[in-house]
C-alpha cells in the first residue's frame, strides 16, 4: 500500500466539520447590501478557504478601483462575529465521526486558516473542541493554505510521520495544502467544486463525513488482513 496505517486523524473546520461557509458568505452579501456596493455571486464563493491575509487582494481584483474593500471586510467581520454567537451547526457525519475516531484510539488535531481565537470559540460552541488533542490556527503560520506549512506543523506536534496521519478537507487550497504536506487526503466538498488539478490528485472524493467514515474503515481493515 502507498501509505502505511493511519495513525491520526487532523481536521480542517470551516466547510468540513462546520457550517460555517454559508454564515460567511451570508455576511459578505450582507455588507455589501449595507454599503451599496455591487457583489456578483462568484466572489465571495472564491474566498471559501481563504486566509484572511489574501482576502484584500482577491477583492481587489474582482471590485471596482474605487470599492470600500476595507469597510467591506470590517462590515463583514462584523455581521459574521454577530452571526457566531449562536451555534454554529455541524457538517452531516462529522460528531459521529469525531466519536469513531476517539474509539479507536486515534488521536485528532485541527488545521484551519481561521485565527485561534475564533476557531476555539466556534468549535466549543458547537461542543467539538474536547475531540482534538490541539488546534493549529491561521496566525500560528506564515504562509497559508495552500502552503503546507498548516499541516507540517500539525504533523510535527503529533510526533508522526505526515503519511500516517488523514487530512479531512473541504476546499480545493486546503486539499492542495494536505497533499503537498504528504498527508493521505479526503476532501468532502462544500461549497468548493473540485477543479481538475484537484481531480488528478486522484484521491477520494466523497459526499459527506459519514462516507469517509466508512472509507477509513475499510482502510483500516486492509490493514489488518
Amino acid at each position: 500500500m502507498p501509505f502505511p496505517l493511519p495513525r491520526a486523524a487532523i481536521f480542517d473546520m470551516d466547510g468540513l466539520m462546520l457550517d460555517t461557509e454559508r454564515i460567511a458568505i451570508e455576511c459578505w452579501t450582507k455588507a455589501a447590501a449595507q454599503l451599496h456596493l455591487p457583489l456578483e455571486q462568484h466572489v465571495p464563493y472564491g474566498m471559501v478557504g481563504m486566509h484572511m491575509s489574501k482576502v484584500k487582494a482577491y477583492l481587489q481584483t474582482q471590485l471596482a478601483d474605487d470599492a470600500p474593500i476595507d469597510a467591506l471586510i470590517a462590515a463583514t467581520h462584523e455581521h459574521y462575529l454577530q452571526r457566531t454567537q449562536s451555534a454554529i451547526p455541524h457538517r452531516p457525519g462529522v460528531l459521529e465521526l469525531l466519536q469513531w475516531l476517539r474509539q479507536q484510539g486515534l488521536p485528532c488535531a485541527v488545521a484551519t486558516s481561521t485565527k485561534r481565537q475564533l476557531a476555539e470559540h466556534h468549535l466549543q460552541l458547537a461542543g467539538l473542541w474536547d475531540f482534538f488533542a490541539f488546534a493549529v490556527c491561521g496566525d500560528d503560520i506564515e504562509h497559508p493554505k495552500p502552503a503546507p506549512d498548516i499541516y507540517l506543523k500539525a504533523v510535527g506536534q503529533l510526533g508522526l510521520q505526515a503519511a500516517e496521519c488523514v487530512v479531512f478537507e473541504d476546499s480545493i487550497v486546503g486539499v492542495r495544502a494536505a497533499h503537498s504536506a504528504g498527508c493521505r487526503v479526503i476532501m468532502v466538498p462544500d461549497m468548493s467544486t473540485p477543479d481538475a488539478a484537484t481531480l488528478a490528485l486522484e484521491i477520494p472524493i466523497l459526499q459527506s463525513l459519514t462516507q469517509a467514515q466508512a472509507h477509513v474503515q475499510q482502510w483500516l481493515a486492509d490493514y489488518a488482513r
